[in-house]
């Protein structure tokens, strides 16, 4: 190939680099982006939620804490995806 012919593949080649970066540049929409904040994730309070707070800060005692032993209960189950109410 000529030095001319490897000159013009080199400047398509620039050029379509150039076109790309520019479009995607454009496609951006930072205004949009501050007018959409992500929604997070914050489920509504669960008590279940709550009592297992309590529990851990119980530490040690919680082990015989009849309150606490139905919490982990609840918790295991539904972990497991069991019903507690239809029973084993």
């Amino acid at each position: 190939m000529e030095g001319s012919v490897l000159a013009r593949i080199a400047a398509i080649i620039f050029v379509a680099i150039a076109i790309t970066a520019a479009l995607v540049e454009m496609g951006r929409d930072e205004a949009g982006q501050a007018v959409r904040p992500a929604v997070p994730l914050m489920p509504e309070t669960d008590p279940l939620r709550a009592e297992q707070r309590r529990c851990q800060e119980l530490g040690e005692a919680a082990a015989s804490d009849p309150d606490c032993l139905a919490v982990w209960a609840e918790t295991r189950d539904r972990f497991l995806g069991r019903d507690r109410t239809g029973g084993d």
